[in-house]
């Protein structure tokens, strides 16, 4: 079958206010860039003529600026669902102006064909190949490509030469069936495939390929400073430790990273210590350290849904894709995160907080309980069902006026049932068989800041005893002192003891 090859702004043009549209990939990795740039541009056109265009949109996870910057400043996007990390899409939904729906990412594809999250009349796919019989292989990063590309009623084609063909190969492409009596997913290493390495769709479905040559727009990270080094340090000697004991096996077990500069720290650390053996990755994002480790032969296999590197790696992985053809798979996001699969393989979870309390509760997505950061990523599908869960963080954050460590987390993503560790730059505390006060104890002491400790040994004093002790009227005053005064430092417990 032959394909029209249309512009960017005639795709744009076929697409209709109201529509709900499928994305591509997760992270920037293997988003679509052109189409929706143009629809953003469409949309501030309709209007200044006083027409309504808006939009919902439904990714893997974050997406670029040209799809969740762009549509967000042309106020063309009513509605997204999951992950995002765009500044402009940030203030924008913590103003109220776009409706955000926070979904841990194994679950979207399966929302979507229970038809929770309503009908995909779009999926707009990039890709660094086509068949005229429908085999689309994708790019950098698969997300929710193979559910949406099959329930869209229409399909809008980026043909990425940004990409290199060298790519194909490296997907494993499955989609689960709806309950009831799924079938298990035959999945007992990182390395095993059960898929496809491309996306059968009918056709007839594709209105357009629209030709572009965009890299991905990758995000950079920084180099680690001397805080994230001491916490990528004290991750791996813990796992070490445990290693030592017995508890991780001598072969070590699959490891699961979040995205940003303390992953990076932490994977690095791990790499360095030749106490812990090569090891293999079950996660959701790969970065730039990882593929490094790789290289070196410190780890095996890395199983992800999205090389979510600079342009620079993603080139070197493409020239050298002999090497790495073996030793990667990119899969969807319900696969790579499925919490069935990093129960049984036994997955070490390994994530960040914006702050965790005395007890052991971790907030990862709001702060100060009312303004959305990014949202819930995969963090929630792996900490669940790790055989450890460790969530990481500094101690402190705007320069020692906040502490990450508070009496209660003001939201809650992951419960003290979820969360086995805790480090930060400060010490490790390891919560495994801990009583809630035996947790404070032990969260106070290592992973405090010195700033903070005394204030909140002070507040466990006079919390009213239990189970779990605490002082409801000052559970959130370290937060509120921070909003009235800028420093949580200025807490003077006698204002809120009743």
């Amino acid at each position: 079958m032959s394909f029209p090859y249309i512009s960017a702004v005639e795709a744009a043009n076929l697409i209709k206010d109201g529509d709900i549209i499928g994305l591509s990939g997760f992270t920037p990795a293997g988003s679509p860039k052109a189409v929706t740039s143009a629809l953003a541009q469409l949309a501030e056109e309709k209007h200044a003529r006083g027409e309504h265009f808006q939009v919902g949109i439904i990714t893997g996870a974050s997406t670029g600026d040209s799809c969740d910057g762009a549509l967000t400043r042309a106020h063309a996007m009513s509605f997204r669902a999951p992950y995002t990390t765009n500044t402009d899409f940030r203030k924008a939904v913590n103003k109220g102006e776009i409706r955000y729906t926070d979904i841990h990412l194994s679950q979207v594809a399966q929302r979507l064909r229970s038809g929770f999250l309503g009908h995909v009349n779009v999926a707009i796919i990039e890709a660094c190949e086509i068949t005229d019989d429908g085999r689309i292989y994708l790019t950098s990063g698969v997300g929710i490509s193979p559910t949406v590309a099959r329930l869209a009623d229409k399909i809008i084609v980026e043909l990425n030469a940004a990409h290199s063909k060298r790519i194909i190969g490296i997907h494993d492409l499955y989609e689960m069936e709806r309950p009831p009596y799924r079938r298990p997913l035959m999945i007992e290493r990182p390395s095993d495939r059960i898929g496809l390495p491309y996306i059968q769709v009918d056709p007839s479905k594709i209105i357009g390929i629209v030709e572009t040559n965009m890299p991905d727009e990758a995000r950079g990270f920084s180099e680690p400073d001397a805080v994230t080094e001491q916490i990528g340090h004290n991750v791996a000697a813990f796992l070490a430790n445990d290693m030592r004991k017995g508890t991780i096996p001598s072969t070590f077990l699959p490891l699961q990273s979040g995205v940003g500069n303390i992953a990076n720290a932490v994977l690095s650390a791990l790499g360095k210590d030749s106490s812990i053996p090569p090891f293999e990755m079950y996660t959701e994002v790969i970065q730039n350290s990882v593929i490094k480790l790789i290289k070196e032969g410190r780890i095996k296999f890395g199983s992800t849904c999205s090389l979510s590197v600079t342009n620079d790696c993603l080139q070197d992985i493409y020239e050298n894709m002999d090497f790495f053809i073996n030793k990667l798979v990119l899969r969807p996001s319900e696969i790579s995160n499925c919490p069935e699969v990093v129960r049984r393989i036994g997955v070490i979870s390994m994530n960040t907080a914006i702050e965790a309390d005395i007890y052991g509760n971790v907030n990862s997505t709001h702060i100060c309980g009312t303004k959305m950061m990014n949202g819930i990523g995969g963090s929630g599908d792996f900490t669940r069902s790790a055989y450890i869960s460790i969530f990481s963080c500094p101690s402190t954050a705007k320069g020692g006026c906040i502490s990450s460590i508070v009496p209660m987390v003001s939201h809650q993503d992951h419960s003290e049932h979820s969360v086995n560790i805790i480090i930060t730059e400060q010490g490790i505390a390891d919560l495994r068989g801990k009583s809630p006060m035996e947790r404070a104890k032990v969260i106070i002491e290592n992973c405090a800041h010195p700033d903070y400790k005394q204030i909140l040994w002070d507040y466990l004093r006079f919390a009213t005893k239990g189970q779990t002790s605490h002082c409801l009227s000052a559970a959130l005053a370290m937060h509120e002192v921070f909003l009235k005064e800028g420093d949580m430092r200025l807490i003077d417990w006698a204002k809120f003891v009743r």
